[in-house]
């Protein structure tokens, strides 16, 4: 019989954000509850943009690279507590019409079974600025 993980960690929580800097949808979903949930930073909602099930998550994944090819989350940092946890990182992106953006944001989780049944997201609102990365 496999190990099934109950508990959540920052070791975790660490490998999500490396897979979300390999633009890995696979890798990610194994991380997520088959009717996770992903609130995006921006949308029409008070909630960003609301993704139910693993598929509206996967392809809510899928949109934030393709809105921004070279999406970067760096300079991540953990907390695990009970069955929430947070990830803070600094988001580096490029659009299509060459506009840079660079804020600072987090992530606030709900764990359920040892994965991750909400992922809310949060970044700065910053103005997006023209020219090459720093």
């Amino acid at each position: 019989m496999a190990n099934v993980i109950t508990e959540v960690t920052t070791d975790m929580l660490q490998a999500f954000a490396d897979a979300w800097n390999r633009h890995d949808a696979d890798a990610l979903m194994s991380f997520m509850t088959e009717d996770c949930v992903f609130e995006a930073s921006a949308g029409p909602d008070v909630c960003g943009t609301l993704y139910a099930g693993s598929e509206a998550v996967r392809a809510g994944f899928s949109e934030v690279w393709a809105t921004f090819p070279d999406a970067h989350w760096g300079s991540a940092r953990h907390f695990v507590c009970g069955n929430r946890g947070v990830s803070e990182w600094i988001f580096t992106g490029t659009r299509a019409d060459g506009t840079r953006v660079e804020v600072n944001g987090c992530d606030v989780f709900t764990f359920r079974a040892g994965k991750i049944a909400v992922k809310n997201s949060y970044r700065k609102n910053r103005p997006p600025v023209s020219g090459p990365k720093r």
